[in-house]
């Protein structure tokens, strides 16, 4: 008899939408079939999950059998795996391909290894990504795409080095020494003896992914997920948009000009507070016409922002962003805020793109680039944090009913993870919002203001930015400071006290200003 979770299942709307779904995830096919224990179906009732094909086979020339299986990977989407095998020659290929559309950006995955557990994590290289190892410099270019575990990739790239070694250690000593510098180190990285290290897989189609973990965020840069605009040659290359001939040495970088009647560009535009411009731009997406609609607005007690949203017609891509303005200042800026209550989720709050964002008690941590600039609610900044991360990870519908093969363990300890999301949501808890921002372009309002006009639940502090910092927002090479002889020089960067000399810790006040506390 099928058991309870079928029979809940089967009773649900989205099972009866399944019946028309080509990418139905295993677990709902096997559930759809719906087949008591000692029932067998007429052959013509039966429900085939793989599709067999008579093909050619490239080795002997003889006709073998294609097996295609098309289905839908927990927290990731559609794929179709593909299975070749000739029974005369015996030659097998297996290999997988995305059946979903490319992605409106480019993502890149960043994985700190730390234990053998970890190369047990699922991992899916499209044919249009390419797989680093970072310590060993190994690249493994676009080719042939994979659905399969850390532990596997790192297998196929040990073989295909290993393979022939026995032949140069011969003929080519040398060559042998180099590739035998790199087989030995991968090797005990497999087996555990060269941990940590990191793996990258970076994908202009975005359509590779590497399994996330609710520990993830324990470690800081462990597991990193950043997605970006690809260039041209990219959008090329996957047969997006006007090939190099087509443009004709004309500019594709995404340049926003406003284009009014008289034919002149932004230079004599003047730039209103609360006015909104339409402007024409190339899409990221598809590189064809989009337009832009830009609207400035005033934060009090902060600075002016750009709101920006895109629409693409063409590929529907759809983008909201905030860019804020202004010179680089001297020092970053650290923000807590405490929520205690119902009325702290109202306060209106500001993370740029180059903010880095934890809230420890739920284990979140989003690293820059991930969600880019967002003006909002802390309500609705919490809110999209949970709906991105759960739409990633569960493979499930309205009905809340889920499928996926995820096991029981993980799936346990993502529902404790989300559930502790969800009262944060809420406000049922009392949670700390960190944002950790370099270029101190984030901001939160002040509600609880006391009679010195401090917010006893808002606390900041300027900080010394890294010189790893300095390096990722392209600051360490900017000439910003002005000689004797009134030339601009590079500023450098004095590493040689790791705590800055003057700290400013304040709580908020209501004019702006901070209150300094010199160490």
């Amino acid at each position: 008899m099928a058991d309870h979770s079928t029979n809940e299942y089967l009773n649900t709307e989205r099972a009866r939408n399944d019946n028309n779904d080509l990418f139905a995830a295993i677990g709902k096919q096997v559930l759809g079939l719906n087949l008591e224990d000692d029932e067998k179906p007429a052959e013509d009732d039966r429900v085939k999950v793989v599709d067999e094909i008579e093909s050619l086979c490239m080795n002997c020339h003889e006709d073998g059998m294609t097996r295609l299986l098309l289905t839908r990977i927990p927290y990731f989407r559609e794929i179709i795996l593909m299975s070749f095998y000739c029974e005369h020659c015996y030659f097998k290929n297996n290999q997988v391909q995305p059946a979903g559309e490319i992605q409106e950006q480019g993502s890149k995955y960043t994985f700190m290894l730390g234990s053998l557990d970890d190369m047990e994590r699922q991992l899916v290289k499209s044919d249009t990504a390419i797989l680093r190892i970072e310590e060993l410099e190994i690249e493994v270019p676009a080719g042939r795409g994979r659905l399969t575990n850390i532990e596997g990739i790192l297998s196929e790239v040990l073989k295909d080095l290993e393979g022939g070694q026995k032949l140069r250690k011969k003929e080519d000593p040398k060559l042998y020494e180099k590739i035998d510098g790199v087989v030995q180190p991968l090797l005990k990285m497999m087996l555990g003896a060269k941990f940590p290290f990191t793996i990258s897989l970076d994908d202009p189609a975005g359509n590779s992914w590497i399994e996330p973990s609710p520990t993830d965020s324990k470690t800081k840069g462990r597991y990193t997920h950043s997605q970006y605009p690809r260039t041209p040659e990219q959008n090329e290359a996957l047969g997006l948009g006007e090939t190099s001939e087509e443009r004709s040495g004309a500019s594709a970088e995404m340049v926003p000009q406003l284009q009014p009647e008289d034919g002149g560009g932004m230079e004599d535009v003047d730039i209103l507070e609360g006015q909104t411009y339409e402007l024409p731009i190339t899409c990221p997406g598809c590189t064809r016409p989009a337009h832009m609609l830009v609207q400035m607005v005033n934060i009090p007690h902060f600075k002016q922002v750009i709101v920006s949203t895109t629409h693409c017609r063409v590929c529907k891509y759809q983008t909201t962003d905030v860019k804020t303005g202004g010179e680089v200042p001297e020092k970053g800026k650290k923000i807590w805020l405490h929520v205690k209550d119902a009325r702290d989720l109202e306060r209106d709050i500001l993370k740029s793109e180059t903010c880095l964002l934890k809230i420890p008690e739920c284990r979140v941590e989003v690293t820059p680039g991930t969600m880019g600039g967002r003006f909002t609610t802390v309500e609705g900044l919490v809110t999209q944090i949970r709906d991105d991360l759960k739409s990633s990870i569960f493979d499930i519908g309205e009905d809340e009913v889920s499928t996926d093969s995820m096991p029981s363990d993980t799936k346990k300890e993502w529902g404790t993870f989300f559930a502790q999301l969800d009262k944060a949501v809420k406000g049922e808890i009392q949670y700390t919002i960190l944002m950790e921002d370099p270029l101190a372009n984030s901001y939160c309002q002040l509600l609880d203001l006391d009679d010195s006009g401090n917010d006893p639940k808002v606390r900041t502090q300027d900080y010394e930015r890294t010189e790893e910092e300095e390096e990722e927002l392209g600051l360490a090479d900017m000439k910003t400071k002005l000689n004797e002889k009134g030339e601009y020089v590079k500023e450098l960067f004095d590493l040689t006290n790791s705590k800055p000399k003057e700290a400013a810790v304040s709580s908020g006040t209501s004019d702006g200003k901070t209150q300094t506390n010199k160490s």
